[in-house]
């Protein structure tokens, strides 16, 4: 049987996976962001998963702290979660992730924050500068939204009329 904290990862995991593709129904997006990525230094497969996994630490620490269920998650404000991806630092937006990760490619991309977290220097400046990508994602996606105050709710259902997997 599956946790409820294992579930409410599973639920953040799911809006980091699914902010860019959404990002990118405005095709110059993507090209905008792999200009920002190649600038930085960063490659842009790697810069993108961490932007997803960037994104899902920031909703699950907003939700962990918030003590929320994962059945109250879609309630989320995408600017608390735009809030945390700016303004936590990084070992709070580590802390209380699970132990083990259903899917692998969660795990590895945690690893891959995490040691860019630790690393320092260039990689710290990293993490800033995809701290900043991910804001502004967010922001977008709020300003698109028909919602005054969009949620993750809100989100997962652009994504499904979107076509995007579940």
């Amino acid at each position: 049987m599956i946790s409820d904290h294992d579930m409410l990862w599973r639920r953040c995991a799911h809006l980091g996976r699914v902010l860019l593709p959404l990002m990118d129904q405005e095709p110059w997006r993507r090209v905008r962001r792999h200009e920002n990525l190649r600038t930085w230094g960063i490659d842009t497969v790697e810069g993108e998963r961490l932007i997803e996994i960037f994104a899902a630490m920031a909703a699950h620490a907003v939700a962990a702290e918030a003590a929320m269920s994962t059945a109250e998650f879609d309630a989320l404000p995408l600017s608390a979660v735009a809030e945390a991806a700016t303004g936590k630092r990084d070992i709070e937006l580590l802390a209380g992730l699970p132990d083990t990760f259903a899917d692998g490619r969660d795990g590895q991309a945690v690893d891959l924050f995490r040691l860019y977290a630790y690393k320092g220097e260039q990689a710290s400046r990293w993490l800033f500068q995809l701290s900043r990508e991910l804001h502004h994602a967010l922001l977008v996606l709020a300003e698109r939204s028909p919602m005054p105050s969009p949620t993750c709710g809100d989100v997962f259902h652009r994504a499904a009329e979107a076509g995007l997997l579940q």
